[in-house]
């Protein structure tokens, strides 16, 4: 494993590679929300035995990649128009799949709907975004976004075990050995012991742009490549309107892996890579 940097829409990311002896594809993994690349760790390596090579970048403002300054923002299009940078630098040659967990699916739908002709597979775990949303919320999710900007969203120090708590609090259905090899992923340590999470606190904001599925699902349309959808078992998260949403794709299938939940990278790694290993070849 590997790490270099690379130009997204004018910020510099942080890409995690692990590398595969003659590789015949990239596959290019995308982390959610509050998350980092470096957590795929556990998922990648039998990835890349496979003979695939693999790029996980921090998304921006997430890790350590570069927040955005200046007034700018943090919408799906930012991070759309990243991937398609990365893509375009770094990933130049050879067949692409696209793997991305929750949020990182989202934006993975997105990209393969935008570029249908770049990606070659498509693997969504439990991704398919949010909640619909109405359209007369659109002013109130500004006022609220607004009135979060005005009071300064800062970011958190704490104690190792402030830090512990908050993610059991986080993802209570991951055992706790488990996140503690997660926390130095996700979090820096100063010379006092003290731990700060490594993502802009702007993401703690309310986002001013609404999610809406028919959006969503227009872009599934535009999918022309085979789609793995793969959920947790009854302790995953999943949307009213999964069905219609999975619908929208041509050319879809659906895994289960139970009592994986929606952490499935990191509370069932073997069986979410042999998922993945099974699709692509």
């Amino acid at each position: 494993m590997r790490r270099f940097r690379a130009r997204g829409n004018g910020l510099s990311l942080s890409v995690v590679e692990w590398e595969a002896e003659k590789p015949r594809a990239t596959c290019l993994l995308l982390h959610g929300f509050m998350d980092a690349a470096a957590t795929f760790d556990m998922v990648a390596p039998a990835i890349a035995e496979a003979g695939v090579r693999v790029v996980a970048p921090d998304l921006r403002g997430f890790g350590e990649s570069d927040r955005v300054s200046g007034g700018g923002y943090y919408h799906f299009p930012d991070y759309v128009a990243d991937v398609d940078a990365l893509v375009r630098e770094h990933i130049a040659d050879g067949e692409l799949y696209v793997v991305g967990h929750s949020m990182g699916g989202t934006v993975a739908t997105l990209f393969a709907g935008a570029r249908p002709e770049r990606v070659a597979k498509l693997a969504v775990l439990e991704g398919l975004g949010p909640p619909d949303s109405e359209h007369d919320l659109s002013p109130l999710r500004t006022r609220k976004w607004l009135d979060d900007l005005e009071k300064g969203p800062r970011n958190v120090v704490m104690t190792e075990d402030d830090a512990m708590n908050r993610l059991v609090t986080a993802h209570p259905r991951v055992p706790r050995e488990v996140l503690a090899t997660r926390l130095p992923l996700l979090a820096t340590r100063d010379a006092e012991g003290k731990y700060a999470w490594r993502f802009d606190p702007l993401h703690r904001t309310t986002s001013p742009m609404p999610f809406f599925a028919k959006v969503f699902a227009s872009f599934a349309a535009r999918v022309s490549c085979p789609v793995l959808y793969v959920t947790g078992g009854p302790l995953g998260w999943r949307v009213p309107d999964e069905d219609a949403r999975l619908a929208a794709f041509a050319h879809g299938r659906h895994v289960d892996i139970p009592e994986a939940g929606h952490m499935m990278h990191w509370t069932k790694p073997a069986e979410l890579s042999r998922a993945l290993v099974t699709f692509f070849t």
